[in-house]
This record gives structure tokens, C-alpha cells and sequence, in this order.
């Protein structure tokens, strides 16, 4: 067996196996950043209720759109873009840059920090996953039992974030210029995923969506969250994206791995 696929490997496993030090630390992590705050990270939920909410009746009058219908499901869309989507990828930039002091440190798994980064940013989305709870509410919506299929969507989330860390990540440490062009990529591709405006407004254009790597992965959440019923063709592309992902972390991180500790 080649020796740097079986560091690789063993390194994988045996951050799995220390997966509660990676909730530990993501917490800390959490209680560290909102230290001496009352609210803590409810701060960034009533920052992102304030937005939505202003976002959903500008842009409901702006796109001729019925209130009930576009407020949940913006309100919803940007928690998971926001909270879901963005913060990995602009994380996932730093996880092994952030935890430099640590890697230097002591001797730990460096998928660790691949699963700290996601803990955080899992908690993180809990908390406002309240907002669409509550606009929900407001509006009536229950989605049913349709709901429980968000589930192996979450699950789906949870494994191409470790991948998008290990990736991004690995690259990050090596070229320091490449997370502002992320952060640039996150801006652009907003404006082109349906966070904003429904798919539906496509029309008969609504085919193409799935050529936008985000739109089948957030919609086998985001969809059964609605009471929708998911196109398997999604799921099909949704799964099929995340397996190019997956190749390519587990390449980077093979040839990156040994290396890494001297590029942070």
C-alpha cells in the first residue's frame, strides 16, 4: 500500500476516533468567539431574522411574489446559504491555518480540525435554523412528515463539509491568495443559485439549475424542509457532485498531508 494513502487513512481514522475532543473544541471555539457577550451567537441570529425579514418584503414586491410563499422560503434558503453553505466553504479555508498553534503543538490528527471546523459551523446553524422554526409558525407551514427526508440531506452536508475542509484547506495553507478568491466565488455564485429568487421563476429554464453544483445539494435539504416532494434526479446530482468532491480532498489531502504542518 502506498505509504502517504496509508498516512492519509490512518490520520482519517484516528480523528474520527477523538470526534468528541472535535465537538469539545468546536464548542470552545464558539464560547471563545462570542466571550463576554450576553447573547452570544443569538447575536447572529437576530442580525440574520432582522435581514430576512427585510429581504422577504422588499423582494416579495420586487418579484410580484405572495409574501406567505416567499418569506418562508427565503427566510430558509439564506439560514442554509448563510450558515450552511458560505461559512464551510470560507472556513474550510482556514482550518488548518487557524489551528497553526495547535499543529505545531501537539501531536493530533489533522482531520480533527476538519471535524472541529464542521462541529462549529453544525451548532452554529442549529441556533438559527429558529428563524425559518419560527416563520414557519407565523405562516402556518407544516411540512409533514416530508420533513424527516431533510435528514439524509444534513448527513450528505456533514460529509461534503469534511471534504471542502480537507480540500480547501490543504490548498489554503499553500497558497494564501486562494480564500479571497473563495470569498469572491461565494459572492457570485449567491446571485446565481436560487437563494433569492424561486426556481420556478425559470420556467421552463428550471432544467439547467442542476448544472449549479449548489442548487441539488442545498435543495435535498432545503426541499423536504418546505413539504416539497425532491426530484431523484437532484439527489442523483447532489450525490454525484459530492463524490467528485470527496475524490478530489482525498488526492489533495494525500499529497498535501505530510507537508502541511511546514506550509502553516
Amino acid at each position: 500500500m502506498n505509504s502517504r494513502y496509508y498516512q492519509a487513512l490512518i490520520d482519517v481514522i484516528e480523528g474520527f476516533k477523538l470526534w468528541r475532543l472535535a465537538f469539545s473544541l468546536g464548542w470552545f471555539d464558539i464560547k471563545l468567539r462570542y466571550k463576554g457577550s450576553a447573547l452570544g451567537p443569538l447575536w447572529i441570529t437576530s442580525t440574520s431574522a432582522a435581514m430576512i425579514a427585510t429581504m422577504g418584503i422588499i423582494y416579495s414586491s420586487l418579484f410580484k411574489m405572495d409574501l406567505h410563499e416567499y418569506l418562508p422560503f427565503i427566510a430558509l434558503s439564506t439560514v442554509l446559504w448563510q450558515h450552511g453553505i458560505s461559512t464551510t466553504l470560507s472556513d474550510g479555508c482556514q482550518c488548518f491555518l487557524q489551528a497553526n498553534d495547535t499543529i505545531h503543538s501537539i501531536k493530533l490528527p489533522f482531520f480533527l480540525q476538519a471535524l472541529r471546523t464542521i462541529t462549529r459551523n453544525a451548532i452554529i446553524l442549529s441556533f438559527n435554523l429558529v428563524i425559518p422554526a419560527i416563520v414557519f409558525y407565523v405562516f402556518n407551514i407544516h411540512p409533514g412528515w416530508n420533513a424527516l427526508l431533510s435528514i439524509p440531506g444534513f448527513a450528505l452536508w456533514l460529509v461534503d463539509g469534511l471534504a471542502i475542509c480537507l480540500l480547501l484547506g490543504c490548498i489554503c495553507a499553500r497558497y494564501r491568495d486562494i480564500p479571497q478568491i473563495i470569498n469572491s466565488f461565494i459572492q457570485v455564485i449567491f446571485y446565481v443559485t436560487p437563494i433569492i429568487w424561486l426556481p420556478s421563476q425559470l420556467k421552463h429554464h428550471i432544467t439547467y439549475l442542476v448544472y449549479n453544483p449548489l442548487y441539488p445539494i442545498i435543495d435535498v435539504v432545503r426541499a423536504p424542509l418546505l413539504g416539497q416532494t425532491l426530484d431523484l434526479r437532484v439527489w442523483a446530482y447532489a450525490i454525484g457532485y459530492s463524490i467528485i468532491i470527496w475524490i478530489a480532498a482525498g488526492y489533495v489531502f494525500i499529497r498535501a498531508r505530510g507537508r502541511l504542518a511546514f506550509w502553516i
